[in-house]
């Protein structure tokens, strides 16, 4: 069975930070991980922006959406120093 594929746009409803490239992860666990990784990566391109109403949305290679993360969620989940 083929390792499923994966993309991570990211939105405001109004802005798109398209991933046209995808990445095929083998689990549901390290597709969760890698929509936080991508969140914050875009989150650390433009630290000076109000990510309050961004959302990390993943789509299968169908085109379903499979996951939704606010990226309110991705910083609250930050580990602390």
């Amino acid at each position: 069975m083929p390792t499923p594929l994966y993309r991570f746009h990211c939105t405001n409803g109004h802005d798109l930070v398209a991933d046209r490239q995808g990445k095929r992860l083998p689990t549901w666990a390290l597709m969760r991980v890698h929509a936080e990784r991508v969140a914050l990566d875009v989150m650390l391109s433009s630290p000076r922006r109000d990510w309050s109403t961004w959302t990390v949305e993943v789509y299968d290679a169908s085109g379903h959406q499979v996951l939704s993360k606010p990226f309110t969620d991705v910083l609250d989940n930050r580990p602390t120093r």
